[in-house]
């Protein structure tokens, strides 16, 4: 056979599998942590990761700051407490695009391609506390962002939880938006389509799990197993599918069959409840890399949507009001370390995060001679886990089965390193505790007695340690820390 022929095979061959493969990926980088990893760690964690795409809870500088001139796309998003403000003013939406869009955009080369307005603003947990708010403030930013110029380049949306829509005949094609707020639901779909916006939802089949005993466990999942949903002429095998034909069902219901769809979360935690463990998660998040990687949508959008995993890094300030989960979304550990191996395609494998500093190698246990009977432990107890995150000990999670002596040990340790194990937080325990250097650890690593991100090294490397921390992480930690001396005090 001919050489040329051979080598015009080979390289058609080549060229088909890296178009099938997708170019990158997209994560969602929360900022709610204690001891957050500097963003230009994070964003060399993610660029090394093939991330291309990131959404930001808020404008966060120091984000912000590091991806300028780092090819990655951003999407930066608007907290809903600042939405009533935005809404009524629209001077402060331009004031708002101004200093987060515009700025980042010409002075630091960020390349800024969404705004998303509020996050789940209308879940019904809200109690409607955003549904009056969340539409004008979408109009101003866009007007907004019209006025500053960016209007063709930078798009308005709003990331939606799932809950905005549901099926009545239990089935995806009899999807529509949920009665309550559907008229509110349609006028924005028509805002985002008149200005050629995308409709950002938030899946998570791992919640429909969580919520429900008798949800078919391999159905949460995407590699075949479970027992098929039929709906008419199409086949589901995963829920992730049938949610997602639920919007697109709605969407035609209304009239809007081609809006764009942006998948804004979707993801898997690894602790905090017993369906979140690393093996789950890992199950979860390879399928959703290989469907990513494979181009491959749903039966009734065969294109693949933009996807952002949710998500990058573990968040220890976290609300855990949703459950203890909520601070274990990443596919990395706080400190940038890899949870479980994942196969990103074409030979990559994730990498962890490179330059992290560490606090001294020791930690704040239980006492061998305390007495676990002090009728003053579990007072103890609950004073570290107030002021730290011991969502891990929870039922069912990875250090859940602990013995009484570990368990107070977990506790104590964690309120140690959130203080930056400073000299007298040991001592808080009324002589229950002491410092060890041998790294309690247990079950071959699944309950890890954390060490704490050394964040003043960090800080010294940088030119301005000010803006790079974002106002939660702040109040987060300093929070900790004054209440802490008010018990000392």
């Amino acid at each position: 056979m001919d050489f040329h022929y051979l080598f015009t095979i080979f390289f058609f061959f080549m060229l088909g599998e890296r178009l099938l493969l997708a170019d990158g990926f997209a994560c969602n980088w929360g900022t709610r942590a204690t001891h957050p990893l500097p963003p230009r760690i994070v964003v060399k964690l993610m660029k090394d990761n093939g991330f291309n795409k990131v959404k930001l809870f808020e404008a966060d500088p120091g984000a912000l700051e590091a991806l300028g001139k780092s090819g990655i796309q951003v999407m930066v998003g608007i907290p809903n407490d600042m939405l009533a403000n935005l809404a009524s003013s629209v001077r402060a939406a331009e004031e708002w695009v101004s200093q987060n869009v515009s700025y980042y955009l010409s002075r630091k080369g960020v390349d800024i391609r969404y705004v998303a307005v509020g996050n789940e603003p209308f879940l019904k947990t809200y109690n409607n506390r955003f549904t009056q708010t969340t539409f004008p403030a979408l109009q101003n930013i866009q007007a907004a962002l019209i006025k500053a110029g960016l209007g063709r380049d930078v798009k308005a949306t709003v990331p939606l939880n799932a809950d905005v829509y549901d099926s009545g005949s239990g089935v995806p094609s009899g999807g529509n938006f949920r009665s309550d707020i559907h008229n509110l639901m349609v006028n924005l779909v028509k805002f985002l389509h008149d200005n050629g916006a995308p409709l950002t939802i938030n899946i998570y089949p791992f919640l429909s799990l969580d919520a429900d005993p008798n949800f078919p466990v391999d159905f949460a999942f995407f590699d075949g197993h479970a027992t098929p949903v039929v709906d008419g002429s199409i086949t589901y095998t995963n829920v992730f599918d049938a949610n997602y034909d639920t919007l697109v069902a709605a969407l035609e219901k209304n009239g809007f069959a081609s809006l764009p769809i942006i998948i804004g979360e979707v993801g898997w935690p690894s602790d905090g409840a017993p369906n979140a463990n690393p093996q789950m998660a890992r199950r979860f998040n390879q399928g959703l890399i290989n469907r990513i990687n494979q181009g491959r949508g749903t039966p009734k959008r065969p294109n693949l949507p933009d996807i952002y995993l949710f998500s990058l890094i573990d968040e220890d300030a976290k609300s855990i009001d949703p459950g203890n989960f909520e601070r274990h979304w990443g596919i990395f550990y706080f400190d940038g370390t890899i949870k479980y191996p994942l196969d990103l395609g074409r030979g990559r494998n994730l990498t962890a995060a490179k330059g992290v500093k560490y606090l001294p190698r020791q930690w704040c246990v239980m006492a061998p001679d305390a007495d676990l009977m002090n009728p003053n432990l579990p007072e103890r107890i609950s004073f570290a886990c107030t002021y730290a995150d011991c969502t891990s000990l929870g039922y069912g999670s990875s250090c859940g089965g602990l013995d009484a002596r570990s368990n107070a040990s977990y506790a104590f340790n964690m309120y140690y390193q959130t203080m930056n194990q400073q000299r007298g937080a040991c001592e808080q325990f009324q002589n229950m505790s002491v410092i060890t250097r041998i790294d309690p650890s247990y079950r071959g690593g699944t309950c890890r007695f954390v060490i704490m991100i050394d964040t003043g090294r960090h800080e010294k490397a940088r030119t301005s340690s000010a803006g790079k921390m974002n106002l939660g992480s702040v109040l987060a930690y300093w929070g900790v820390m004054m209440m802490a001396l008010i018990v000392v005090i």
